[in-house]
C-alpha cells in the first residue's frame, strides 16, 4: 500500500512548501512540516536528510469520499476521505508561529502542539519502510498515513510534558553542576576520590557538532591502596535516556540510561580517549547501548585508543557484570538513580577484528564465555 513519501527528501514534483522546520537537541533527525494549500504533512529526517517517519497532519479543503491516489502516485501527500477525518470540511492552514516543537528525550521521536494543544506526534517507532505513520490530532481512523492521536493521547500527553521539564531543566542556570556533583558523588563512595576531570569530551571530535547534546565529562578515580588500576568514567549520558530502548525493552528504565567506564592500567589521558568516540553514539546514531552489545572502532585499529603491547583491538565489548570476565573484583557502581530509573555502568573491554565478528556472528555471551576461557581480564593493561 502506499504510503507517505520516504527515502530521499525530493518532494516528487509537488509543489509543497515548508510551513517549519526545527532540528533535535543532538542533531541526528530533523522535523519538517510541508503543505500544498490543500494538506499539510510532517516528516521526521535523518542525517542524511531520508525520510524516517511521517504523518499526515491536515486537510484544508473539502475531503474527498474516498482516497485520492492520484496525489499519492505524483509524490504527494494525500487528501485523507472524509470518514478519516475530524474536519470533513477542511481546517484552516496551519500558523508557524502558533506552533511549539517538543522533542523527546531520547531525541528519536517528536511532538507538535498547536495553542498548546497537542496536534501530531511522530514517535521514534514510526517507521515508513514499514508503513507505520506518526499520529495526528485531526485523524479520526488508522490509515498508513496517520493514526488517530486521540487513542493514544493518555500515554504520550504525559510523555510530552515530561519532555518539557527535561529540556527546561537542562536549560537551568545550575543544573549541569547540580547533576554532575550527583553522579560525582556517587562514585566518590564507590570509588575513592577524584583525579582529573575532562570536561564536555563529546566534542572533541573536531566534526563540527559543537552546542549538540549531550554534554558528557570524564572522571578519573586513580589507583589506591586497595585498587591497582585506575578507572575513567563518564559523566553526563544517564542524564538523558536513550533512543529506541522501548523498541526492544517493555520496561525502559532498567535500561535507558547508562554511563561508561573502563579499567585500566594504561596512562589516563591515553585510555580516556575512547570516550569522545562512545559518549554521544547513542543520540548521534539512534540506538541504544545494551550489556553484551560490541561496537567497532570508527578509525584505523592503529590509532585505538586503548591499545596496549602487540594487541590489535577493532572495537569494544559492553559488560554490566565484568566479574564474568578474569581479573580482581569489580567495583559496584549500582544504587544510582535519575527520574525513577536506574543508572547502569557498562564496562569497556576491547576486542579483536575477529573477536567482534565472532560476537557478532555467535552472539555476545558466546563471545564473554570465549574470553572467560582465555583469562581475558576486564582490566585493560
Amino acid at each position: 500500500m502506499s504510503v507517505l513519501r520516504r527515502g530521499t527528501a525530493s518532494s516528487g514534483g509537488s509543489k509543497a512548501t515548508v510551513v517549519h522546520t526545527a532540528v533535535s537537541p543532538y542533531g541526528s533527525r530533523r522535523l519538517a512540516i510541508e503543505t500544498d494549500g490543500d494538506v499539510t504533512a510532517a516528516y521526521l529526517k535523518d542525517a542524511r536528510d531520508s525520510v524516517v517517519g511521517a504523518v499526515w497532519v491536515a486537510n484544508h479543503r473539502k475531503a474527498p469520499s474516498e482516497l485520492d491516489r492520484s496525489r499519492l502516485e505524483a509524490g504527494r501527500a494525500p487528501l485523507l476521505p472524509g470518514s478519516h477525518v475530524r474536519h470533513p470540511a477542511g481546517r484552516p492552514a496551519l500558523d508557524a508561529g502558533g506552533l511549539e516543537v517538543v522533542w523527546f528525550e531520547e531525541g528519536d521521536g517528536v511532538a507538535v502542539l498547536e495553542a498548546g494543544d497537542p496536534l501530531f506526534v511522530i514517535p521514534g517507532w514510526s517507521d515508513m519502510g514499514r508503513g507505520i505513520p506518526g499520529y495526528a490530532r485531526d485523524a479520526t481512523r488508522q490509515s498508513p498515513f496517520g493514526f488517530p492521536l486521540a487513542d493514544e493521547i493518555e500515554d504520550f500527553g504525559p510523555r510530552i510534558d515530561r519532555a518539557r521539564e527535561h529540556w527546561k531543566m537542562c536549560r537551568a542556570d545550575g543544573s549541569w553542576a547540580e547533576f554532575q556533583q550527583s553522579v560525582l558523588g556517587h562514585l566518590l563512595q564507590r570509588l575513592g576520590p577524584g583525579g582529573h576531570y575532562w570536561h564536555d569530551v563529546g566534542r572533541q571530535l573536531g566534526n563540527g557538532r559543537t552546542g549538540v547534546a549531550p554534554t558528557v565529562g570524564v572522571s578519573e578515580r586513580p589507583a589506591r591502596g586497595d585498587r591497582e588500576f585506575t578507572v575513567l568514567s563518564t559523566v553526563g549520558m544517564c542524564r538523558q535516556r536513550m533512543p529506541t530502548v522501548e523498541l526492544y525493552e517493555d520496561d525502559i528504565a532498567p535500561y535507558g540510561r547508562i554511563e561508561l567506564a573502563v579499567a585500566s592500567t594504561l596512562p589516563s589521558q591515553r585510555a580516556g580517549s575512547i570516550f569522545p568516540w562512545l559518549s554521544q553514539y547513542p543520540w548521534r546514531s539512534v540506538t541504544w547501548f545494551a550489556p553484551g552489545d560490541v561496537v567497532k572502532w570508527y578509525h584505523e585499529a592503529r590509532t585505538f585508543p586503548l591499545r596496549s603491547g602487540e594487541s590489535v583491538w577493532e572495537g569494544v565489548l559492553l559488560l554490566d557484570d565484568p566479574s564474568r570476565l578474569a581479573g580482581p573484583k569489580s567495583p559496584d557502581l549500582t544504587g544510582l538513580t535519575l527520574n525513577g530509573d536506574s543508572v547502569r555502568w557498562l564496562w569497556l573491554v576491547p576486542l579483536t577484528g575477529e573477536e567482534h565478528r565472532y560476537a557478532k556472528n555467535e552472539g555476545s555471551d558466546a563471545l564473554v564465555r570465549r574470553l572467560a576461557q582465555q583469562r581475558r581480564s576486564w582490566v585493560v593493561s
